[in-house]
């Protein structure tokens, strides 16, 4: 079933292309009173009710937003999928830019718009929204995850975000070098928000060399007043081309790799905790060419909905940190596969996640 209530042309073809998976639910939320504008996409339920942040953000076009839930919570099933999570997929977008139409009554009736799929869908924070719009959320719908510990939630899923891509870093060490030692290995993080600015921290503790780049000039100060001895550089083409980079981590938006990063890397290994890295299929392949090693995407980001998952069963800590700490076998798993199969070890992702979801359908 899929609201296409208000939709434009551009939007239906959006909604029904073949390529975008087969998602089961896309609803288009309206709110005239607060302004809210809103797509939550269900991809998969096969596993478990959808799970996946609400990302608020200003799109350029309905078509942009609508192409951006569907990719996302498709990422989603193959994320929980090969986190071991009993969880579909699924991801909602809020159109509009945070700092300008934000407001708690915007919150609460996407709140309400949540609520209507009666459990299909369950939220959490993605970029845009934190757990204070989550504690807001939740006032309107039981189904919120990532709220504040004071509201009976878990708090900021970035930490185990970061700590699970750095799993997926040492993995991928392991793999490449024979040892799974970041010492003295020389990271550039793209993006030092929410789980970058963690993700350096890890580095740094364990010996790293760590370059560092994001959009926002005060996200770079808060990272260098905390740690002066990282380095900075202008932007991400900067970042790319650094000479004796070890690993590339892209940390902010989608599409960092594409036919204009991929062949300037200058990097051995891609571990970042951004969604959808991978701008269109090839691009994993033209990355293996090149003799890139590439920790997907899905797999090394999912601390975080590890945790928010926790959060629905009484959350602790320590339990999803161990959790957590499994992406490290989990990757290493995927490089095997790939070897074995010869295939990127994006594609060996894919097949492991499809397979999982195809024997809970039978």
């Amino acid at each position: 079933m899929t609201d296409v209530t208000g939709a434009d042309t551009d939007v239906l073809q959006t909604l029904f292309r073949s390529e975008q998976g087969g998602h089961e639910q896309v609803v288009l939320c309206q709110d005239r009173a607060s302004g809210l504008k809103a797509v939550i996409a269900i991809h998969s339920t096969a596993l478990g009710p959808a799970l996946g942040g609400t990302r608020f953000y200003p799109y350029a076009s309905e078509q942009e937003a609508v192409a951006d839930a569907l990719n996302l919570s498709r990422g989603m099933s193959y994320k929980n999928a090969m986190a071991g999570l009993d969880h579909g997929g699924g991801k909602a977008v809020i159109i509009g830019d945070p700092e300008l139409i934000k407001t708690e009554e915007l919150l609460l009736a996407y709140g309400r718009f949540v609520a209507c799929l009666g459990g299909r869908y369950v939220t959490a924070c993605d970029v845009g929204t934190y757990v204070a719009d989550m504690d807001v959320v939740a006032r309107e719908c039981r189904w919120t995850t990532g709220r504040s510990p004071e509201n009976g939630g878990a708090g900021d899923s970035s930490v185990l975000t970061a700590f699970g891509v750095y799993q997926g870093m040492r993995a991928s060490a392991q793999h490449l070098w024979g040892d799974p030692t970041l010492r003295g290995r020389r990271v550039g993080i793209a993006g030092v928000g929410k789980v970058g600015h963690h993700l350096v921290k890890h580095l740094l503790d364990e010996g790293a060399e760590v370059v560092i780049t994001d959009v926002r000039p005060e996200a770079v100060r808060r990272v260098v007043d905390a740690h002066p001895q990282v380095t900075t550089v202008a932007d991400t083409e900067a970042l790319i081309r650094t000479e004796g980079l070890d690993i590339y981590a892209p940390c902010a938006l989608g599409g960092a790799l594409n036919d204009r990063s991929v062949p300037v890397l200058t990097a051995k290994v891609v571990c970042g905790a951004a969604n959808n890295q991978l701008a269109h299929p090839g691009i994993e392949k033209d990355l293996a060419d090149r003799g890139i090693l590439y920790a997907p995407d899905y797999v090394v980001n999912a601390g975080g909905v590890i945790q928010v998952a926790d959060e629905l069963h009484g959350f602790d800590f320590d339990r999803c940190k161990a959790k957590a700490a499994k992406i490290f076998d989990t990757t290493l798993e995927i490089f095997a596969r790939a070897k074995e199969d010869g295939i990127p070890p994006a594609a060996a992702a894919d097949r492991i996640a499809e397979q999982r979801m195809a024997d809970a359908r039978t």
